[in-house]
């Protein structure tokens, strides 16, 4: 296991809500939001290399009027780099833009929204990086914040160029009043993010039948899953799973040299609950149970955001650390293999 920091010097006050993907170069980018604090204006998306020589000091990558957030990288098919961003004050009314790289980052085409006049409250992945399905097509994992939170899977079958939206993914019967704030919490989010209840950020991945599921931070306590049996335009209703979680991020991968998914998160069972321990789960079955490999910080702060993605080597994984860096861990698959050492879940202290 291998872990270092992206950043030597933060040059802003915070940064947040780590991507990162392994460039055909063989490197890696990393990007995320930062400024004064989240969901001022000055927020602007920031991005970094890493070379032989170790990571490239941050790049502004995208800062527009308005405050941003959320950055996703992800190749299209045909090899063109696609960064996908929110940016707005309201987190209920931001627009997604996207830019593009036909030199894996270096360069990049200006900014443009994702769907072009939509008021939904952003298209395209909301947190977590779209996949691309056995036919072809890709999903994104998407979510909207309006008093009841609720996810969708965005759809492109045209290689990203256009999108369209499956059914709403909502927990049945849940209640929220218009305006109640749902929890108390020393969290450094923006203030607004306190209001509302329901599932949001998918993480997705599609089964050997070809079946696509995916699992959401939730505000009841548990991760939360749902499945399409039709490639991602129709979902059942958010069941919950018994994998605790803080109504924080979460990310997950499915490991081309085992098969596996591997999870990253938080499995704290309180809303707006600690953001700590970051730690890395593993599944055998499909998503149905879970079991711990590692915890992979443990300080009482804040470790959140997670973003994982596997090659045939491993897994490369990052989050935010202490709002004050993104911090990176690579685990060989040797590293993975089952062991004595690893136990099954059982629901952390609170602090």
């Amino acid at each position: 296991m291998f872990k270092e920091f992206v950043m030597e010097n933060n040059p802003t006050a915070f940064c947040h809500a780590s991507t990162i993907i392994k460039l055909r170069t063989g490197e890696y980018m990393c990007c995320w939001f930062g400024g004064t604090h989240e969901g001022n204006p000055d927020v602007a998306i920031y991005s970094s290399r890493k070379t032989d020589l170790g990571w490239t000091a941050p790049q502004k990558l995208a800062d527009g009027v308005e405050a941003n957030w959320n950055p996703v990288l992800f190749y299209r098919e045909d090899g063109t780099l696609q960064l996908f961003y929110k940016e707005g004050q309201k987190i209920a009314e931001w627009k997604t833009f996207t830019r593009l790289s036909e030199d894996d980052g270096i360069t990049w085409s200006e900014p443009v929204e994702l769907v072009a006049g939509d008021t939904s409250g952003g298209r395209g992945p909301v947190r977590n990086k779209p996949i691309r399905l056995s036919t072809g097509r890709i999903l994104a994992g998407g979510s909207t914040e309006h008093g009841i939170w609720q996810a969708f899977a965005d759809i492109s079958d045209d290689n990203c160029s256009s999108w369209h939206k499956s059914s709403d993914i909502k927990i049945a019967n849940l209640v929220y009043r218009e305006g109640e704030k749902t929890a108390e919490s020393n969290i450094a989010v923006s203030a607004q993010s306190f209001f509302g209840r329901g599932v949001i950020q998918p993480s997705l991945w599609e089964d050997e039948q070809g079946l696509v599921h995916m699992l959401l931070r939730s505000s009841e306590g548990f991760v939360y899953r749902s499945d399409s049996h039709d490639k991602g335009l129709s979902w059942s209703n958010a069941y919950p799973l018994t994998l605790p979680n803080n109504n924080s991020g979460l990310d997950l991968v499915q490991a081309p040299f085992d098969g596996e998914l591997y999870l990253l998160c938080n499995p704290v069972a309180a809303n707006w609950g600690v953001r700590s321990p970051m730690s890395l789960f593993r599944s055998t079955d499909n998503g149905c149970t879970w079991e711990k490999l590692y915890d992979l910080a443990t300080e009482k702060s804040e470790f959140s955001y997670p973003a994982i993605i596997a090659d045939m080597e491993g897994l490369t994984m990052t989050f935010t650390w202490k709002r004050e860096n993104i911090v990176c861990f690579h685990i060989s698959k040797d590293e993975l293999k089952p062991s004595s050492k690893n136990i099954p879940y059982v629901v952390p202290y609170l602090f």
